[in-house]
């Protein structure tokens, strides 16, 4: 390894223990794990990690969680194991699965979005979380006190709308995120319009179904109407598949087909996704929503993130008629506070100077 890299590696071991769980020397670290046979997770990084964590002084042990296509809740068996420990770092879909339901008291949990030390040695993993959740911070305040807010991109999508009257306070998942690449969902209640579909349906990573992934041969667009779906528009066979899609994941999870719960983008320029989308929509729906190219709805479910996520690419996001996302550059330092962030955090300046704008499609060169 280079020194470089090495260096990279260090800086992204740190960074997801220090600033973002908050581990110190003598704290007991789990990492959750699934084997990399599943085909998701590196085993480099499970190692990389360890090592980096025993070098900072953290008693480290390892678990193996597997994969269950369906988890609905935390087993038994692991909420009393987890209880053991001061930090549970998930390397494992299951941290995914349960990011939006309650967690037993005790340890910190952290769901990790870096799926390989390729990604964690990366901008991505080394720039300082705390920035990140400072620009979340900026970004929800300001759809909290919004009034209105539309969002738009070139292949067609016109959706606008407005927060409940009444929300005070930002939902969002209740493990911590690593790295902390989006702001906290937007309810869908109040939004309208045609969503274009980026060219497929695919699922939202809190179940795992045949068919997960449905492509269409044309434009598609998904037809909102205050938080639901009426219906598509598009060819008549890419409409058809996408209504089968949907028939078929709702009928076999038991959820409402035709709820759109909320949605929101990614806020990380330095999640890139270097691979054809194609290769694995499922580790790319794992990580890529990250960087602003990249907006999602979570649709088929009255929960969140729902079963089938809805993926716009170059959003821009207006609010008040602030363009906060112009064509997927997310513009840090157009909201209230958002130069100070910058300007405490050269290593998030840089990024946003320099984004990685590579997000599987294949249309970087």
């Amino acid at each position: 390894m280079s020194t470089s890299r090495r260096l990279n590696a260090l800086s992204g071991v740190r960074n997801l223990l220090v600033n973002c769980a908050e581990a110190k020397a003598g704290d007991r670290l789990l990492i959750a794990f699934e084997h990399e046979d599943f085909g998701y997770f590196d085993l480099d990084i499970r190692h990389d990690i360890a090592a980096g964590a025993r070098a900072m002084g953290l008693d480290v042990s390892m678990i193996d969680v597997g994969f269950n296509a369906v988890q609905c809740d935390l087993p038994q068996d692991l909420k009393t194991h987890f209880s053991l420990f001061d930090v549970v770092l998930f390397l494992s879909r299951l941290g995914d699965q349960l990011r939006f339901s309650e967690m037993p008291p005790g340890p910190k949990f952290v769901v990790c979005f870096a799926l390989n030390s390729q990604l964690l040695n990366s901008s991505f993993g080394f720039a300082d979380y705390r920035a990140f959740c400072r620009a979340k911070d900026a970004v929800d305040d300001c759809i909290l006190k919004s009034r209105t807010i539309g969002l738009t991109c070139r292949a067609g999508t016109h959706v606008t709308g407005s927060v409940p009257q009444g929300t005070t306070e930002a939902k969002d998942t209740t493990s911590m995120r690593f790295p902390m690449s989006v702001f906290s969902p937007v309810s869908a209640d109040l939004f309208s319009g045609r969503v274009a579909l980026g060219g497929f349906l695919t699922g939202t990573g809190s179940a795992y179904y045949d068919r997960y992934t449905v492509e269409f041969e044309g434009p598609v667009f998904a037809i909102l109407e205050a938080g639901q779906l009426t219906g598509f528009e598009g060819g008549r066979a890419d409409v058809a598949a996408a209504n089968e899609h949907y028939d078929q994941v709702s009928s076999s999870l038991g959820v409402d087909r035709n709820f759109v719960h909320s949605w929101h983008a990614g806020i990380h320029p330095g999640c890139g996704f270097p691979w054809d989308i194609r290769e694995n929509f499922e580790r790319w729906g794992g990580s890529a929503f990250g960087n602003p190219r990249v907006l999602h709805f979570h649709t088929c479910g009255a929960y969140a993130p729902g079963e089938i996520s809805w993926n716009i690419f170059d959003p821009t996001i207006e609010i008040d008629g602030l363009r906060v996302w112009e064509d997927g550059t997310f513009h840090l330092d157009r909201l209230e506070g958002g130069p100070d962030i910058l300007a405490e955090y050269p290593c998030a300046a840089e990024i946003f100077a320099n984004p990685d704008r590579n997000v599987g499609l294949m249309d970087i060169g």
